[in-house]
Parts: structure tokens; sequence; C-alpha cells
């Protein structure tokens, strides 16, 4: 019965067009979230929280930073985990480095399956010898980029999403990551991409400059603040694409969510060209 009802909408276009409607792509929904290891404003550790937060999104990507993965200081839990079953998302996670007993980095859910999964490394070490007065506690962390290659319901194509986050230090260190992601996705240019992630970079700074230069920032009309959570002052979170011509933003918010972490969720709502 089903199928006979398909069959007659179809004819229905047929007769009034004289052409087969083909069916768009339903749009993307991208959400990237930095989640303080699910620590809050108000010091609680809450994973289900975060849970909650992404599920009223509705996304169809998430890009996820600061992900503990059996950590001392968030109870042995392995989030990326956790957060796939919270969400009834697909999941993986990229490791940056080992911390506390377990593994920190960031991590990606999917509502498709994930086809393909591959992190890299990003540099850690400053391109020249830091200044005398740099605080000996300021330490550039290992950051990683975790790429995954999904097919989206109805999507003409695979696409590769790219989930990462960039260091807080240095503009010249995060200028150095930007690039080892361009040449990294260089090589998957087959295919449309996003990326999603904490830049930790502002929208006129040279690192977003750069990026501009092959990547379209969905939110450059609107810039909106996204950290701190609870006063936000600073765009550092994105979602990105390329190419150009492949969507269309038709949506982009920060979320009104300002304790379960210290950064604000960024949605982004993509329609397919």
């Amino acid at each position: 019965m089903l199928t006979r009802r398909i069959l007659l909408v179809v004819l229905a276009g047929v007769l009034a067009t004289g052409r087969i409607a083909v069916a768009q792509p339903s749009p993307l929904r991208v959400l990237t979230y930095n989640i303080h290891h699910g620590a809050g404003t108000d010091q609680r550790l809450d994973l289900a929280r975060i849970a909650e937060v992404i599920k009223q999104a509705r996304p169809d990507l998430v890009a996820l930073q600061e992900i503990d993965v059996q950590t001392g200081r968030s109870n042995g839990v392995d989030q990326a985990a956790e957060l796939s079953r919270l969400t009834g998302m697909h999941g993986a996670f990229g490791k940056a480095m080992d911390y506390d007993g377990g593994q920190y980095g960031v991590a990606v859910l999917s509502r498709f399956p994930l086809i393909e999964v591959e992190n890299f490394p990003l540099p850690n070490k400053p391109p020249r010898a830091p200044p005398a007065a740099e605080k000996r506690e300021q330490i550039h962390e290992p950051r990683a980029a975790l790429v995954v290659r999904v097919r989206p319901t109805g999507a003409p194509t695979d696409i590769w999403f790219a989930c990462t986050h960039l260091d807080h230090l240095s503009s010249e260190m995060r200028i150095c990551q930007a690039e080892k992601i361009g040449s990294s996705l260089a090589a998957k240019a087959d295919l449309p991409a996003i990326l999603a992630g904490d830049l930790n970079a502002t929208p006129r700074s040279a690192t977003m400059v750069l990026l501009s230069k092959f990547w379209t920032d969905t939110a450059a009309k609107d810039p909106a603040p996204t950290a701190p959570a609870g006063e936000p002052r600073s765009k550092i979170d994105y979602v990105l694409f390329r190419p150009a011509e492949q969507w269309r933003t038709a949506e982009v918010r920060v979320l009104d969510e300002a304790v379960a972490s210290d950064h604000r969720p960024f949605l982004a709502v993509l329609e397919w060209q």
C-alpha cells in the first residue's frame, strides 16, 4: 500500500509538470560543542546533561571537543562511547594525548553510519622559541583532527566531516595546525567536506583569514560569540564547508545553554545546492 501511494505521488508530479520530481536531500544539521569533559560552570560533571543539550538540537553531525576517555577526573568513563549511547548516534574518538590515566581529545557523533574514520595529529611545537616571560604552565597541548566519511540520507555523495580543536595559546601554532588540516584533507578533495570545532580564533584573526581561502564560514554574516558560556564575548567555535557551491547556509544559532559547559553549542543548518 505504501509503495502504491509513493507511485501515485510521483505520477501526480509527472502529470502536473511533465517530468519526474526528484526529491532533494534533507538539510544537514551540524553542531559543534566544546563540552569541557562534561564539567559545567556549576562545577558538576554531568554527561547526561550534555547529551540532552545535543539531542534537543536534533543534529545530524556533531563535533565534540575536550573529550575524556577513561581518565581519573572523569571517573574512568569513556565519554565518546557514553555520549554515543545516550544520544543514539554513531560515534568515534580521536586521541590528542594521554591524560590522567586515560586519553583526551575530540569526538564525532553521526546520525549516519561511519564509513571511514581517520585521526591525525596536528603540530604542537611552536614555530619559534616562546618569549622568556611566558609562564611555565603555558604548555602547548597536543591536538588532533578526527575525520570521518559518511553518506547522509538521500545525499548525492558521501562527505568528509572533520572535527578539531586548535591551540589556545599561539596564533602561529593555530596557523600551523590549520595548514596541516588543509594539507591532510587535500588528498580527500574528491568529496565535499565540513570542518567543525573550537578553533580558538576570532573571525578576523590570521587563522580564520587563512581558512577562508579554502572554506566557507557558515557564520560569516552573523559571528555571534560562543565563549565563555555565561556571558559570551568571543566567536571561537565554527562550522565551515567546501566547496562553496555545495551548500547554502540556511540557519546559524548559538544555543542558549550557559551551564552545561564553558562554551555554548553552535548549530549550523546547511541546505544542499
